[in-house]
């Protein structure tokens, strides 16, 4: 089957994350997303596989489902890159086809997976993702598109026993985010294929609420989505930072 790049959206996003396989963003960042949208930030998502390699559904309905989902997500744009699922490499023609993907996306802030995780595919991503943002920005690189470098990039550590850098508040947003992540019916709806490696709905639901409870507990809030930067942060306001210490 002949597969065509997604096309870039009408205008420049203000963050973008960048994912292995659909499902995973409303699962680790989706929450977060949605509250910059309200903001009135453009948001998007970049996924790098159709899953093709999980035990349910097909890659046209992982697909057709991510954009039901998108839809929750409130997100202005989003794309699939069709890399292979279960074999993503940080390989010079997945950089490259990452880069002007970038490059078009032109994204101040970019969202990318831990650099630790039980799946090689989520690392992978976030390694791939890190170089593709560098080489976006190279004037000398081959491409129509002009250069174009983030000038943040956050790992969503939700699933590292990591200590995050900051937390962002999403109890607003957690119930908006969940539905987001039931929109993918052939991975979490009630079927016998699979049912003894996928957890019930339910047992979802309680085991990602336990972990944004958790989060937002650091913060004093209801629901959280913890991220790590790799650089220091500065604080210009000392008396307007948040957070109770007492």
């Amino acid at each position: 089957m002949n597969y065509e790049p997604p096309s870039p959206p009408d205008a420049p996003l203000d963050v973008v994350a960048i994912a292995a396989h659909p499902d995973d963003v409303e699962q680790t960042c989706g929450g977060t997303l949605i509250r910059m949208a309200e903001r009135g930030y453009r948001t998007g998502v970049l996924d790098l596989t159709a899953g093709e390699m999980g035990s349910r559904g097909n890659p046209e309905l992982r697909i057709e489902e991510s954009g039901r989902a998108s839809e929750r997500l409130m997100l202005a744009w989003r794309g699939n890159l069709r890399l292979p699922d279960a074999r993503l490499e940080n390989n010079i023609a997945a950089r490259m086809s990452l880069a002007v993907q970038i490059r078009a996306l032109r994204p101040r802030v970019v969202i990318l997976p831990y650099w630790q995780a039980r799946h090689p595919d989520h690392y992978h991503a976030g390694e791939l993702g890190y170089e593709a943002c560098f080489l976006a920005g190279l004037r000398k690189l081959e491409s129509e598109i002009p250069p174009h470098r983030p000038y943040k990039i956050l790992y969503t550590s939700l699933y590292a026993n990591v200590t995050p850098s900051f937390v962002v508040d999403i109890t607003r947003q957690f119930e908006r985010r969940m539905e987001s992540l039931f929109c993918y019916e052939s991975q979490y709806g009630e079927r016998q294929q699979g049912a003894d490696l996928f957890p019930s709905k339910a047992e979802i639901r309680d085991r990602l609420g336990s972990i944004a409870r958790f989060y937002g507990n650091l913060i004093g809030v209801g629901y959280g989505e913890p991220f790590v930067v790799k650089e220091m942060m500065e604080v210009d306001d000392v008396v307007a930072l948040g957070v109770r210490s007492l």
